[in-house]
């Protein structure tokens, strides 16, 4: 019996202590977490959001019309460039992007112009196969790059805040199943007006809802980033980075230019003959020496029909269209890397799929934000005066304020800034970003000002009011708005606006479910509790 009773004391006391870790693992950089899902939920929709955010495009309905006319333009615009690079264009993005890299000049090294991040080399051919002019906008690049980049901060340092973030989301996942040791009962319980217990509740429902997911976009996540957060095996085995690139990206030889001119062959058939090869569509084209007799032409599978990222190549004679080089099968290392990153990105999941990694993915910020909330919940409980608590709990409070109720309302506005700000607004892509974080900063601003219980409907409010009304400005405002997409058989601008109308209307619900809100009048002095209320759902077990 004594042994049986400090058995149980040493489990009851490894579970405080996982408890423990679990609670400030996930508060400390709680906020990041937050942005990183949320962002990273929006992103498995990015190519759908970069056509949505340029509304005067029309489909692709002839992908190699469109290759060609990027062909002869690229033949037009750079005729003597170093390269040029397209992405090959297809029913799910608004066009062809084509980069092109200026020739060095003397005494400059190959490479050091000709940027993929300069506008004077870039171009995007429309349906039509000619060059189009369209909104500039980051799209759905932004929230992609904004999960493991953020914004304004060097990105270095960002990705090491995300990395460090994303380590302490998977030791609050499991440290949350070690704690929770009836969170698979507890799902299945839902209890309405219980302050602590309600929360509770909720967050073990939204955690356990979609938990191998929460394990394997974390624990990849990870990984994407395994060469910054665990370089020694990169550094034992490779004398430098370019040992490292040639083995996960092998490439064909570099040829140098002849001075000998020489038509290039049609791109569009050297794309057919390379996708019998390669087993599945292109996704990138890179002509190097174009016009040249050295001309080369390197084409990779979309990582899209692939579970691996590390997609093959092959490269053909840029003159003869005949194949000299084939990427080599990638090792069990790199592709059981390229693997998890696939798996992470979701570019290989169809329609249905990518629905099931994006539900999955609210069902994670779900998660975090209840969790925050939780916090406060858990521990305004235990004040001596809940009306005058001490200086950290009101930051964290506000901090929740400021970022689950506040950055919701800088993406809506992001997407008003996508439709209202001037078409030859210079930098326009990134003034939407800047009106993002200028929103955002004003929420932050009033949610430290004003009392949480007061912020919280009205950033909520706002946030539904400004969802509901983009779909109608996008009805009148729009060129390609639902009305013609329906009649074009395009339902991809329907589908946001109505993804947008469902979260306008949980926003709104949640705005009314917290002003309506009045604490239990049994809590004598412990007064009254900024939360935000749990909807009324009677328990089940």
């Amino acid at each position: 019996m004594v042994d049986r009773n400090n058995g149980a004391a040493m489990s009851k006391g490894f579970r405080q202590s996982q408890s423990t870790l679990h609670t400030w693992s996930g508060l400390l950089l709680g906020w990041i977490l937050f942005l990183v899902f949320l962002t990273g939920t929006l992103a498995f929709w990015r190519e759908g959001l970069n056509r949505y955010m340029r509304p005067e495009l029309a489909r692709v309905e002839q992908p190699m019309r469109v290759l060609d006319g990027a062909q002869r333009f690229l033949a037009r615009k750079a005729p003597d460039a170093k390269s040029w690079f397209i992405a090959m264009p297809n029913t799910q993005v608004p066009g062809a992007q084509v980069t092109w890299q200026p020739q060095p000049k003397k005494g400059e090294r190959s490479g050091h112009r000709g940027g993929r991040g300069r506008r004077d080399n870039q171009a995007l051919i429309g349906a039509d196969g000619t060059l189009t002019t369209a909104r500039d906008t980051r799209g759905g690049e932004f929230f992609y790059r904004f999960h493991f980049d953020l914004y304004y901060l060097p990105v270095i340092w960002s990705r090491w805040l995300v990395g460090f973030a994303s380590v302490m989301m998977l030791v609050a996942i499991l440290t949350g199943i070690v704690t929770h040791k009836k969170i698979f009962r507890d799902f299945f319980t839902l209890r309405r007006n219980k302050g602590q217990r309600s929360w509770l509740d909720g967050h073990n429902a939204t955690a356990v809802l979609a938990l191998p997911f929460h394990l394997m976009i974390t624990y990849t996540g990870i990984v994407t980033l395994m060469a910054l957060l665990m370089p020694w095996a990169t550094v034992a085995n490779y004398a430098d980075e370019t040992g490292l690139f040639t083995t996960l990206f092998p490439q064909a030889p570099v040829v140098k230019r002849t001075g000998r001119p020489a038509p290039l062959v049609p791109l569009s058939a050297i794309v057919r003959e390379a996708e019998h090869r390669l087993g599945g569509p292109v996704g990138t084209i890179e002509v190097s020496e174009p016009g040249d007799m050295a001309a080369r032409v390197t084409l990779h599978r979309t990582p899209a029909s692939l579970l691996n990222t590390r997609a093959p190549a092959i490269t053909y004679d840029g003159t003869t269209a005949m194949p000299i080089w084939q990427s080599p099968a990638p090792g069990g290392a790199a592709a059981t890397a390229g693997a998890m990153v696939g798996l992470h990105a979701g570019r290989f999941a169809d329609l249905g799929l990518r629905w099931i990694y994006f539900l999955c993915g609210v069902a994670g910020t779900l998660m975090v934000a209840s969790g925050l909330v939780l916090w406060i919940v858990k521990r305004r409980e235990r004040l001596p005066d809940p009306t005058h608590p001490h200086l950290g709990f009101r930051i964290v409070e506000r901090l929740n304020v400021a970022v689950i109720g506040g950055f919701p309302l800088g993406i809506a506005g992001l997407f008003w800034a996508n439709r209202l700000l001037p078409l030859a607004l210079t930098d326009r892509s990134r003034w939407e970003v800047h009106v993002l974080f200028i929103i955002w900063g004003g929420a932050a601003i009033l949610s430290f000002v004003r009392r949480p219980t007061a912020v919280w409907p009205v950033l909520f409010g706002m946030t539904g009011v400004s969802l509901t009304l983009l779909p109608v400005y996008n009805l009148f405002g729009t060129q390609w708005n639902v009305v013609r997409s329906i009649a074009a058989g395009d339902l991809l601008p329907m589908g946001v606006d109505l993804t947008l109308l469902v979260f306008a209307a949980m926003f709104l619900w949640l705005a009314r479910r917290v002003a309506r809100y009045r604490p239990s009048t049994g809590l004598g002095r412990r007064g009254r509790t900024a939360v935000i209320p749990m909807p009324k759902m009677e328990a089940v077990a």
